[in-house]
């Protein structure tokens, strides 16, 4: 059984999906780890977008410069759609590799483009992380260090809350401290044994 977990940009994916793995043992696909996979240095996709967008997108180590590529297709929705028409399919493959690798009652696929990218197709429940987009911001401005307008960009180019929240199976809020955060997780787990189990439908 595979679990799709989402939510929107600092809406706490991450806390989640660590409990989930750390205090349960559950096997964690990352479609964000795997988005960084397929454009390291000497795989096609990075030097497609090279190609595409010149050097100012990548250091002086060879490495892709993620911030100033998101800066770019950012300021013009046709070049996104380019940069996912390229990445989504090759994130796609290392995905299912990964999740054929599992070997825990079920396993989680986080990604914060599931419902976009399709990839909730790949799951057998979804599960949201939800906040408020208040929340979002100001987690977002505090860890990342980047302008609010920047932050508002990769939202309007996420599914909005409403979105999201139509696909979810199970909903986790995330409004409150990581107590609360934990327990609601401790409560799905056991829900999610029974499902794979057969116990409950």
């Amino acid at each position: 059984m595979i679990i799709g977990l989402t939510g929107g940009i600092g809406s706490g994916k991450s806390a989640v999906s660590l409990r989930f793995a750390v205090r349960h043992g559950i096997h964690v696909v990352d479609a964000d780890l795997k988005s960084r996979v397929v454009v390291e240095p000497g795989r096609p996709a990075l030097q497609a977008i090279v190609d595409r967008f010149g050097d100012a997108v990548v250091q002086s180590s060879g490495e892709l410069d993620r911030a100033a590529l998101r800066e770019r297709v950012f300021r013009d929705p046709q070049e996104r759609l380019w940069l996912e028409g390229l990445l989504h399919p090759l994130i796609r493959e290392e995905i299912v590799i990964d999740l054929a690798s599992a070997t825990s009652p079920y396993a989680l696929l986080v990604s914060p483009l599931l419902v976009e990218s399709g990839q909730h197709r790949m799951t057998d429940r979804v599960l949201v992380v939800d906040v408020s987009e208040e929340t979002q911001l100001m987690r977002t401005a505090l860890r990342d260090n980047v302008p609010q307008q920047q932050i508002k960009a990769i939202m309007q180019a996420q599914a909005s809350r409403e979105e999201r929240l139509k696909h979810a199976h199970d909903i986790v809020s995330n409004d409150q401290d990581l107590a609360a955060l934990h327990k609601q997780v401790d409560a799905l787990h056991q829900q999610y044994l029974k499902l794979a189990r057969g116990e409950i439908q």
